[in-house]
């Protein structure tokens, strides 16, 4: 029985519902409130399941994963023929380059753990914060958007049309951004991808406002 220990705003925690809806498997969902309580996440119970006390963790069988790409490759290998990532090495080697863009240098920089650390230990007020959140995604996305835009491995979707590993980690950061009114303008490309990929049922079954747990 897989088991995704999620929270339903949770970045990482969004690509892995995409990829289970994508691989077409069978899940039970158990919610960790990142808020409540002072974040259920850092509950000594939690903290069983998942000493870095994040989300998601994964629990196939007793079995627990962490880290969001590891989880979704790890899904990829065991559920069925590859699906997530192209067959050739190039390719593969593109995806990952796009998905960690995303998972590593854009989303840890408005990291619920480091928002946080800014407002109750840097001192910095919510204004400061917000500017903070839109300047890094502006930032990652300039690169993504030329990343995408100059390749013609780029289809319907971040490599091809059928939408893989890299479009799990994209449409939760435009997620993020649209939360944060970011002009989507600047990078049509991203958009594109984002707004034919919230089409897929896959995807649209993943959406935050669709958890057992959304507010």
């Amino acid at each position: 029985m897989l088991e995704l220990y999620s929270y339903f705003r949770s970045s990482a925690a969004y690509r892995v519902r995409i990829a289970l809806g994508l691989k077409g498997l069978d899940h039970a969902i158990v919610p960790v409130h990142l808020l409540r309580d002072g974040g259920e996440q850092l509950s000594a119970r939690y903290r069983e399941i998942n000493p870095e006390s994040l989300v998601p963790a994964l629990s196939d069988d007793g079995r627990v994963l962490t880290q969001s790409l590891a989880i979704i490759e790890y899904l990829d290998e065991a559920y069925g023929p590859a699906s997530l990532l192209p067959q050739s090495p190039l390719a593969r080697a593109r995806v990952r380059a796009l998905a960690l863009h995303i998972a590593c240098d854009i989303h840890p920089l408005n990291n619920l753990r480091v928002l946080r650390y800014l407002a109750h230990h840097a001192g910095v007020g919510q204004e400061q914060r917000d500017a903070w959140y839109r300047h890094w995604i502006a930032v990652g996305f300039e690169a993504l958007e030329q990343q995408l835009r100059r390749s013609g491995e780029t289809g319907l979707c971040c490599h091809g049309d059928q939408p893989g590993l890299a479009d799990c980690c994209l449409v939760p950061q435009v997620f993020n951004a649209q939360r944060y009114e970011i002009d989507l303008g600047p990078f049509p490309t991203i958009a594109r991808i984002a707004a034919h990929c919230e089409t897929l049922p896959a995807f649209q079954a993943a959406h935050p406002s669709r958890q057992p747990d959304a507010e």
